[in-house]
């Protein structure tokens, strides 16, 4: 039996590119009523005119608890919140000693403090219904390192798991399961393509050969993990991180 999302309210978070794009337009193709919320406007737009089937999108910075609250009250009550927004803010790897105070708070806020905004709008309308999926997409930089050398972003990862399990474990009485998934490397925006390209041919060679499954994550990949995460069959699965990242030693 096909997973299907017909008559539900889901909310995705970073929605203008890349893997929470994929991810809206899945929910969305499943019969879902999409919320896709992302700072990039054009990004959104052009989101929403690939998508099948019922999608809103908003303009939204997850790291202002006003605007959180006032999109996700105007949105009405979740069943599925998908927390995709992060990523490096355009940022490349430095030395420690390099890194400005705002250089760190950039990477932090919309991973970590996005995560937990979000989260905490769509809580109250989740335990009114005795039901809700939350996933955020973390990374293996969160469990590992990054392998851009970016130190906050590190951080900010393993913040955001740590706060899923948490959550998790807050939430669960409430019949509210939370759960992360770490992708391995995907090539799903510009930022991915640029750190790609910088490892040129031989380092491109390695890094998949470090892959059990010889070949790197697509987008697809990550939003099937979401997709099942989000649905009734994964009813009793949650504070788990999985690792989505094609098997690594």
């Amino acid at each position: 039996m096909q997973i299907r999302f017909d008559g539900e309210r889901v909310i995705v978070t970073g929605a203008g590119h890349g893997i929470g794009r994929g991810i809206a337009r899945d929910f969305a193709a499943l019969g879902a009523e999409v919320l896709a919320l992302d700072v990039n406007a054009a990004g959104l737009a052009e989101t929403k005119e690939g998508a099948a089937g019922s999608m809103t999108t908003a303009t939204l910075d997850v790291t202002d608890p006003a605007a959180v609250r006032e999109t996700v009250a105007g949105f009405g009550a979740a069943s599925v919140l998908v927390h995709s927004a992060g990523g490096v803010r355009g940022q490349v790897g430095r030395p420690l000693e390099e890194i400005t105070p705002e250089d760190w708070d950039a990477i932090v806020d919309v991973n970590m403090k996005g995560a937990f905004l979000m989260a905490q709008a769509v809580a109250p309308s989740m335990k009114a219904k005795a039901r809700g999926r939350i996933v955020t997409i973390s990374s293996g930089a969160g469990i590992g390192v990054s392998l851009t050398g970016i130190q906050a972003y590190a951080a900010a990862k393993a913040g955001e798991i740590g706060l899923t399990r948490q959550l998790a474990h807050e939430l669960g009485p409430f019949g509210i399961t939370v759960n992360s998934i770490a992708p391995g490397f995907v090539r799903s925006n510009p930022t991915t393509e640029r750190q790609w390209d910088s490892y040129g041919a031989d380092g491109q060679a390695k890094l998949v050969q470090g892959i059990f499954l010889r070949r790197t994550g697509t987008v697809e990949d990550i939003s099937n993990m979401t997709l099942f995460l989000a649905s009734s069959r994964a009813g009793w699965i949650t504070g788990q991180v999985i690792q989505v990242n094609g098997g690594r030693a």
